[in-house]
């Protein structure tokens, strides 16, 4: 209805998606988690054509979709930042000049960027230049902007982010932290709430930390404030943490962090759109248990992650008769028989579990995934299992 299937004919078309709500009488736009769900110009046209945007003012996204713009705010927010260089200047000498003074090795990101695009971690001075022109290429080409910023690498990280939710009245509060360090190419394959090791003082430091990052950019509905964190030794164990990035949408590991509240976050994305206050305060948000997500997708694990499309010949998804409803949750868009074309994520679902513990969640999610089936293409399946042991 929008379009063919090439995302910038169709899913990143704004008038033709604006026109779509025009005819079916939508008088809200919920965007989802890609796309343009963090594109000001999209929200603004929303806001132009009389319909609400389920998200963010279009100031808030502009200010967090710089990396560099972001961290300047962060910075007279009183958020710890990792230590680099983020202004403006993106001379490969001055470049070069800053990387010497933070100290090797080096993280060059690009500013604009996202999804591990433009984004090179630079061991040796020797190697820096090579990288900073190889970085800022992939960045123009992904994002239309060269811009980079320059900080130290952390060597031991844990990618630990919160969920903060704001209202139109001013109350900002968090709901607890998800860590998602289990990646590939920079991009997360298994989430889980809560972080584990994490303690209650520096949950308490790091939910005040997200909170006063959307009280400095006026934000409003659910967002994610990404950390970068170091880990204390080999206990897993957090010695600090840096603000790395906001997500100013909701996020595609959501789920758990609604297994552990037992709140539903798009009903409360749409009663914050709708003006009502948040639903709860603060100290009346309980954590129960832990929860795993797990994203199954069409890819080869093989071959470094080669995303595969192909027919879904058979599509068998984990018992429902063997679990309790609340403790599997599997989110997904398709039906055996569809094709998974090259056009979009190669996500094909998302599998979610609860236990009482951990190593309950970890043991639920490994059944489910053996009741997993699907054959008609590769699939990243028996990979997940294989991390979960």
């Amino acid at each position: 209805c929008i379009g063919p299937p090439a995302a910038v004919d169709s899913y990143l078309n704004i008038p033709n998606i604006i026109s779509a709500a025009e005819i079916s009488g939508a008088d809200a736009i919920h965007p989802g988690y890609g796309f343009l769900s963090e594109n000001a110009g999209f929200a603004e046209a929303c806001v132009q054509a009389g319909i609400a945007f389920i998200g963010p003012p279009p100031a808030a996204i502009r200010a967090m979709g710089s990396k560099s713009e972001a961290k300047k705010i962060m910075e007279k927010a009183g958020v710890p930042l990792v230590p680099g260089y983020h202004g403006e200047r993106q001379e490969s000498d001055f470049l070069q000049a800053q990387a010497e003074a933070i100290g090797f090795p080096v993280l060059i990101k690009a500013s604009a960027g996202g999804g591990g695009k433009g984004m090179r971690i630079v061991q040796r001075a020797e190697d820096f230049a090579a990288a900073l022109a190889s970085c800022q290429r992939e960045a123009e080409a992904s994002f239309g902007s060269a811009q980079v910023l320059v900080e130290r690498y952390v060597r031991q990280p844990r990618h630990i982010e919160v969920q903060v939710f704001a209202d139109t009245q001013g109350q900002v509060i968090h709901l607890f932290e998800r860590d998602c360090s289990v990646q590939r190419r920079h991009q997360k394959v298994l989430e889980e709430a809560p972080a584990p090791g994490m303690t209650p003082a520096l949950r308490a430091q790091m939910g005040a930390a997200a909170v006063a990052a959307a009280k400095s950019v006026g934000y409003v509905g659910a967002g994610t404030v990404e950390f970068i964190c170091e880990q204390d030794g080999h206990d897993a164990g957090v010695q600090a943490f840096y603000f790395m990035e906001m997500n100013t949408r909701l996020q595609v590991e959501h789920p758990v962090t609604e297994a552990i509240t037992g709140l539903d976050l798009v009903e409360w994305q749409l009663r914050v759109a709708g003006g009502e206050p948040l639903p709860l305060r603060q100290d009346e948000i309980r954590m129960q248990g832990h929860a795993i997500e797990a994203r199954i997708c069409a890819e080869n694990p093989d071959k470094q992650f080669l995303p595969a499309t192909g027919t879904l010949a058979v599509y068998r998804k984990p018992e429902a008769s063997n679990f309790a409803r609340a403790h599997v949750r599997f989110d997904d868009g398709v039906r055996e028989g569809d094709t998974i074309s090259p056009f979009y994520d190669s996500m094909v679902a998302k599998l979610i579990v609860h236990g009482d513990t951990r190593e309950q969640a970890l043991a639920r999610l490994d059944l489910a995934l053996a009741q997993t089936h699907i054959v008609g293409l590769q699939t990243n399946v028996q990979f997940l299992r294989h991390i979960l042991k």
